[in-house]
C-alpha cells in the first residue's frame, strides 16, 4: 500500500501537466539544498563556537559520508519503491531539524544535529534529479536539468540573499538563519506534498525521445527492475562519474567555504561577502537555461561541457593570481560571477550527457546511476573537507583554489571517454540512381 502523498501515473503527462511536474520537482530540488545550507553562517558559527576551520573540516566530513551512504542507497531504492515515496518524508524531516540546529552551543552538538541532517537529507538530493530526468524528455533534457541546477544554485542565492538582508537585523545572530531557513522550508514543503506525483515504474523504463514518443526498452519478460551491477560494467559511465567527481571540487569549494574565501582571502565582511556570492549564483542561474535550451537545439553536450570547462580553468587561474589585501570588492566581484557563469556553461550539458549515456545502458536505472554518482561525489567532498583546511593553513586559499584547479582538468581529460557528438550531424545526401 502506497503512502498517502504517492501519486503514481500510468500514462506519460504531456503539455503543462508535465510542465507542471517537472516545476515541482524543480522545487523539491530547492528545499533538499536550502535546508542544509549552512556556508550563510559558517565563519558567525565558528566564532561563536570556537571552532576552527580545521575542526570544521573534520565535523562536515565525517557528516557528509554518512550522507554519502544515504545517497548512494536512496538512488537505489527510488527505483525500487518509487521516488516521491522516499523523497517527501526525507524533505519535511531535514527541514524540521534546522529548529534543532538552532539550539546548538558546543561543536559536539552541531557535529550530531548535522550528521542527522546530511542523512536524512542524502536521498532526497539525488531522487529529485531522478524525477527530472523522468518528466524531461530527451529532446528538452538539458533544459530540464537547467532547472533542477535552479535547485542547488536556488538554494544558495536564497540563504545568502536572506542572510545578507536578515543577518544585520538580528545583530548577526546565526541562529536566525536557522529558524528562518526551517520556516521557510517547511512552506516550501506543504507545496511539494500537495502537488507532487511520479511516473509508475512502466513508464520510468520507457525511453523518451519527445513528450509524444516512446521507445520502449526491453521486453515484458524482464524483471521490473534493472540489475545494478550493469551499471558497473561500462568505463564510460565510470569516466563521467569519477571526472565529474574532480570538476566538483571547485564546486563544493565555493559551496561551503565560498563566503570565508571571500571573507579571509579579500577581508570581506559577512554580509558583503553573501551578496558576492548571491550576485554569482545569480548569473549561473541565467547561463544554465540558455546553455541548456542551445544544448537541446543542437543536440550537442560535449562541446559545450569542455568550452566552459576551459573558461573555468582559465578564470580560476585568474582569480588564483588575485588573492591578496586591497582587490577593489568590485573586480572580486566580477571574476567571482565570472567563474559561476563558466561553471553554468559546463554542467547542464555534462548532466543531460550522464542522464543520456546512463538511459542508454539500462533506462531502469536511472536512480541507482544519479545514486552512485552523488555517493562518488560526496566521498570527495570528504576528502575535500578533511583536506582543505590543512592545504589552507600551509599554503593559504591558492594552494587550495589551484587543487581544484587541477581538479577541472582531470574533467577535460575525462570528456574523451563521453559518449556523444562532438559536432551536429550533416544531413545524408540523396542517392542519386544511375
Amino acid at each position: 500500500m502506497k503512502p498517502f502523498y504517492v501519486r503514481e501515473l500510468s500514462v506519460y503527462p504531456v503539455g503543462r501537466r508535465r510542465i507542471f511536474l517537472l516545476a515541482v520537482a524543480v522545487l523539491a530540488s530547492l528545499v533538499a539544498n536550502f535546508e542544509t545550507t549552512i556556508a550563510t553562517i559558517l565563519p558567525l558559527l565558528m566564532t561563536d563556537l570556537g571552532m576552527s576551520l580545521t575542526v570544521y573540516g573534520q565535523l562536515a566530513a565525517l557528516s557528509v559520508l554518512v550522507g554519502g551512504l544515504s545517497a548512494g542507497f536512496g538512488g537505489i531504492l527510488s527505483d525500487r519503491w518509487g521516488r516521491v515515496t522516499i523523497l517527501v518524508p526525507t524533505l519535511t524531516v531535514t527541514a524540521a531539524c534546522n529548529f534543532l540546529l538552532a539550539t546548538v552551543d558546543s561543536v559536539t552538538g552541531l557535529f550530531w544535529v548535522r550528521c542527522l541532517m546530511l542523512f536524512i537529507e542524502g536521498a532526497g538530493i539525488t531522487i529529485t534529479a531522478s524525477l527530472v530526468r523522468d518528466f524531461s524528455p530527451r529532446l528538452g533534457r538539458a533544459q530540464a536539468f537547467a532547472f533542477w541546477t535552479w535547485g542547488p544554485v536556488g538554494a544558495s542565492f536564497l540563504a545568502s540573499f536572506v542572510a545578507g538582508f536578515t543577518l544585520p537585523l538580528f545583530s548577526n545572530a546565526w541562529q536566525s538563519q536557522a529558524i528562518i531557513m526551517g520556516f521557510v522550508s517547511l512552506a516550501m514543503c506543504a507545496v511539494v506534498i500537495w502537488k507532487i506525483a511520479e511516473p509508475s515504474a512502466a513508464l520510468r523504463a520507457q525511453v523518451m525521445e519527445d513528450e509524444y514518443a516512446l521507445t520502449v526498452e526491453g521486453e515484458s519478460a524482464q524483471p521490473a527492475h534493472g540489475r545494478v551491477r550493469e551499471l558497473f560494467r561500462h568505463p564510460h559511465l565510470w569516466a563521467h562519474v569519477l571526472g565529474n567527481t574532480g570538476w566538483q571540487v571547485l564546486y563544493w569549494t565555493f559551496a561551503i567555504f565560498g563566503q570565508t574565501v571571500l571573507s579571509t582571502a579579500f577581508g570581506l565582511d559577512a554580509a558583503a561577502a553573501n551578496r558576492v556570492v548571491a550576485l554569482g549564483i545569480v548569473l549561473n542561474a541565467l547561463a544554465v537555461v540558455v546553455v541548456g535550451r542551445l544544448s537541446d537545439r543542437l543536440r550537442l553536450r560535449k562541446p559545450f561541457t569542455a568550452a566552459g570547462t576551459v573558461l573555468t580553468v582559465g578564470a580560476l587561474a585568474y582569480f588564483i593570481a588575485l588573492i591578496g589585501p586591497g582587490v577593489p570588492i568590485a573586480h572580486v566581484t566580477f571574476v567571482y560571477a565570472l567563474l559561476f557563469l563558466f561553471m553554468g556553461v559546463a554542467y547542464v550539458p555534462w548532466m543531460a550527457n550522464f542522464s543520456e549515456n546512463a538511459e542508454d545502458v539500462e533506462a531502469r536505472l536511472q536512480g541507482s546511476a544519479l545514486g552512485i554518482w552523488g555517493m562518488v561525489v560526496r566521498v570527495m567532498i570528504v576528502v575535500m573537507l578533511v583536506v582543505s583546511p590543512r592545504v589552507v593553513e600551509a599554503g593559504g586559499w591558492e594552494l587550495w583554489l589551484s587543487v581544484a584547479l587541477a581538479g577541472q582538468i582531470v574533467f577535460l581529460v575525462s570528456m574523451v571517454a563521453f559518449r556523444g557528438r562532438w559536432w551536429t550531424a550533416r544531413p545524408l545526401s540523396p542517392r542519386i540512381p544511375a
